[in-house]
């Protein structure tokens, strides 16, 4: 018979026999190596023009060939994946901290309040969300922080939803009921007893949107109005690959396999976590 064990041990034996799940970490801490690691790891300044290997295919001087400007297509894929994950997790960092703002508003204030609230969600929620990010940037000038912060307040809906829920079925628990007859001021409420209990639903929603922030980013620099250049990101190297794609396949091929790969890890990671984290398979063991 297994000894007693604690919640968090219980998630982390679930998640270990998530053979997915798993994937999707290691993909992940490689990024994050490649990210920290850039300045050992390549062997080229990502921004250096060399107008003798203009357009070179894959080479042992080259292991991802070069782009228009003779620059080395791989020491600009370690340093795009700096920019990706920075801009993952600032923006997801921001919505997330709206997002459970509002949530807690909404759900531990309920009536009135939680009305206008919500109002504001569907509303916010009725405009496609690139398309507002493209209506934004088109006023601001486009830059690393601008995108971060737009792909932020433009991405918090879906955490104040959950959020919002989570705090409504649990406000009238036995706990809080204690805590306010022990004169706990409502901030407290909120911040030291709801949220903690309501954030596995948040993290596994948080994961998911660092891998939509990442594919937004890239997007919106594929179409130049993300992170400029010669600042590197897989997105402008992918906008590189299109302008030359009769003739350097390998501009379009490794920024392409490097967004895929790292959509599916963060996917692979939250869908791990959600069934980790999901009670009702507790008594499925």
């Amino acid at each position: 018979m297994r000894q007693s064990e604690s919640y968090l041990q219980i998630v982390a034996r679930r998640f270990r026999k998530n053979r997915l799940a798993l994937a999707g970490s290691f993909i992940i801490l490689v990024l994050f190596a490649l990210a920290l690691g850039a300045p050992l790891l390549s062997q080229y300044d990502p921004a250096v023009i060399d107008v003798d290997n203009i357009l070179h295919g894959p080479s042992p001087q080259h292991w991802m060939g070069t782009d228009e400007s003779g620059r080395d297509v791989m020491s600009r894929m370690i340093y795009g994946a700096r920019i990706s994950m920075l801009v993952g997790f600032v923006a997801v960092g921001i919505a997330t901290f709206i997002g459970i703002l509002v949530g807690a508003a909404a759900g531990y204030y309920g009536g009135r309040v939680d009305g206008i609230i919500m109002r504001f969600v569907d509303i916010m929620l009725c405009f496609p969300t690139f398309f507002l990010i493209l209506a934004v940037i088109a006023v601001l000038e486009p830059s690393l922080r601008n995108i971060m912060i737009i792909i932020g307040v433009t991405g918090w809906m879906g955490v104040a939803r959950l959020v919002r829920a989570e705090f409504l079925a649990l406000k009238e628990r036995e706990f809080v009921q204690a805590a306010r007859a022990f004169g706990a001021s409502d901030l407290r409420i909120i911040f030291r007893h709801l949220l903690p209990n309501a954030m596995a639903p948040v993290l596994v929603s948080a994961t998911f949107g660092i891998a939509g922030a990442i594919l937004t980013e890239s997007a919106l620099s594929f179409l130049g109005l993300g992170v400029q250049p010669p600042t590197p990101s897989w997105g402008n190297i992918l906008s590189s690959g299109y302008k030359n794609i009769d003739f350097a396949y390998w501009l379009s091929i490794f920024p392409g396999l490097a967004i895929l790969i790292t959509a599916l890890g963060y996917n692979l990671l939250g869908e791990g976590l959600r069934d980790a984290l999901d009670p009702r398979l507790k008594g499925a063991e």
